[in-house]
């Protein structure tokens, strides 16, 4: 392919050596690198990328802005509309979204837009650069419950616009899932997420931890005792699926979602923290979502050979392919067209093994993938210690059932409007993954981002 047609590769740690190691497996762009790749822009009339950008920043500004090595109005664009910009540029599903729509990327490789938003972002950390201070006080009071990255983007936007933020997070960490759920080695939690979580409140957005909502306080109280103008929930959703199948009880069985907590949040990788997980030599994880890569790859740098448990083939995995190509690469085992169906355990109660039956894809289903199908007579049994749960998670209940007014659906999400996160409860807004279930980290704070426009506009009538 002619020069300029490909993108700028990307430098890497050896699969061998980061397969050992929680260190970050992706090096970004050097200045140098972050130049000659946004040179690859071709400035278009119509930006696609724009309209495929779930909080809508100005790419061709700020790629121009990178072109011309002025990387602090680089910065300054992408803070108009984004909050977390290191982050979007680790995590972000760019291949589906931004870099799905570019028209150099008819011919030859998409720009690579999340790495030039990755290094901008690092650029002006490094440098000390922050985002622009906000508006005057109008005197209102909103709360954010959960601070994950939903939670931090409405935050972060009602701050510029004025208003008094204070968001109440359960965890004693601010970031969500930024700092419970994604990987060290993907996401880092000192050196990338504290400062993001750090340019928010230098908006003047205050946090409170250990704060549960429905518990500690709830949100009626909130309103009607606390004296917040409106309130956005975006807490998450955090509670754990199983398949209900026999030995899922078991010890040794975990969701990923606590196996991911443990180690990330509370740094059971780490030798000099005290904290307990199960250290399994042989951990089959069931799932095929980015989760399940995370906690397979997690298990594989904790010592185990590790199995990756998927009903349907590669093609139908929802992880992003990035995440398939490094598990696969650092040594992930895929045990594809497989389905559990027991749990082996031993005379303690403890893991043995998973008895799977092998499937074949059928007709499609409801969501236009080829529906597995059982192959009768061939189950098989893949020894091991260590099982984990990876199979989507809903939100909790507990805030919907604290709160008066507030519809939720069959799927135990909250109710709220897709343009403006507004609920069935007067001055409550709500987005992320509380309302649509799991999903990423960009279309949370899409969500994020309405709502906070939602409620500037409810506001600004009353």
């Amino acid at each position: 392919m002619a020069k300029g047609m490909t993108k700028v590769p990307v430098r890497e740690q050896d699969p061998k050596v980061r397969a050992t190691n929680f260190e970050e497996v992706c090096y970004g762009y050097n200045q140098e690198e972050a130049v000659e790749e946004a040179q690859r822009c071709l400035n278009c009339k119509n930006p696609k990328c724009v309209q495929g950008c779930p909080v809508s920043i100005n790419i061709p500004d700020f790629i121009s802005a990178v072109k011309e090595e002025k990387f602090d109005e680089a910065f300054r664009v992408i803070s108009e509309s984004s909050a977390l910009p290191a982050v979007c540029g680790r995590v972000c599903p760019q291949e589906s979204q931004c870099e799905g729509q570019c028209i150099r990327g008819i011919k030859g490789d998409p720009v690579s837009i999340g790495k030039l938003e990755r290094f901008v972002a690092d650029w002006a950390r490094e440098n000390g650069i922050k985002p622009a201070a906000p508006a005057a006080k109008n005197g209102r009071k909103v709360a954010v419950i959960g601070s994950g990255p939903s939670g931090l983007t409405c935050a972060g936007d009602l701050a510029k616009l004025g208003y008094d933020v204070t968001i109440f997070e359960a965890l004693h960490k601010a970031g969500g899932v930024l700092v419970y759920g994604i990987p060290e080695f993907r996401l880092p939690k000192d050196r990338v997420v504290g400062p993001e979580v750090e340019n928010v409140k230098s908006l003047g957005v205050k946090i409170e931890t250990d704060v549960i909502i429905g518990k500690t306080v709830n949100l009626d109280e909130l309103m009607e005792e606390e004296g917040f103008d409106a309130v956005f929930i975006g807490s998450g959703a955090g509670l754990p699926k199983f398949m209900g199948i026999p030995g899922e009880t078991a010890c040794g069985v975990l969701s990923a979602n606590e196996y991911l907590t443990r180690n990330n949040l509370m740094k059971a990788f780490d030798a000099s923290y005290d904290t307990p997980i199960v250290h399994g030599k042989k951990v089959v994880v069931v799932g095929g979502g980015n989760v399940a890569m995370d906690a397979a790859r997690t298990a594989l740098r904790l010592g185990a050979e590790t199995h990756i448990v998927y009903r349907r083939s590669e093609s139908e995995l929802p992880a992003r392919a990035e995440e398939v190509h490094h598990a696969k690469e650092e040594g992930i085992i895929f045990d594809l067209l497989t389905n559990p169906v027991e749990i082996l355990v031993d005379e303690n109660d403890w893991v043995t093994g998973v008895k799977c039956i092998r499937m074949e894809l059928g007709e499609p289903d409801a969501s236009g993938r080829r529906r597995p199908v059982e192959v009768p007579g061939s189950e098989f049994v893949i020894d091991c210690d260590t099982v984990v749960m990876s199979l989507g998670t809903s939100p909790n209940p507990l805030i919907s059932s604290t709160t008066k007014g507030l519809e939720i659906n069959k799927r135990k999400c909250i109710v709220a409007t897709e343009d403006t996160g507004a609920t069935s409860k007067e001055g409550v807004y709500a987005g992320g993954d509380a309302v649509t279930g799991a999903a990423t980290v960009i279309l949370a704070m899409g969500a994020g981002k309405a709502a906070a426009k939602g409620i500037h506009e409810y506001l600004s009538q009353k």
